[in-house]
C-alpha cells in the first residue's frame, strides 16, 4: 500500500512540474514572438479620417423624407 501512495505522489509531482515548466516556456515563447512581431511589423499610426460635410439642402431633404416615411408608417399601423 505504501508503494502505491508513493508512486501516486511521485506521478503527481512529476505531472505538476511538467505543467509548470511548460507554462513557463510558453510565457517566454509568447513574449519573444510578440517582441519579434513588434520589431519587424510595427503598426502604422492611425490616420484621422476626414468626414465629408453634407450640404444643408441634402440634410433637410433627408429629414423631410424621413418624416414622411415615419408618418406613413404610423398611419398604416393605426389603421
Amino acid at each position: 500500500m505504501e508503494n502505491l501512495v508513493s508512486d501516486g505522489l511521485e506521478l503527481m509531482v512529476f505531472g505538476m512540474g511538467f505543467v509548470a515548466v511548460f507554462l513557463t516556456v510558453l510565457v517566454f515563447a509568447t513574449t519573444g514572438m510578440s517582441a519579434l512581431v513588434g520589431k519587424y511589423f510595427p503598426e502604422a499610426p492611425a490616420q484621422p479620417k476626414a468626414k465629408k460635410a453634407a450640404p444643408a439642402a441634402a440634410a433637410a431633404s433627408n429629414n423631410d423624407e424621413l418624416v414622411a416615411v415615419m408618418t406613413a408608417a404610423v398611419h398604416k399601423y393605426r389603421s
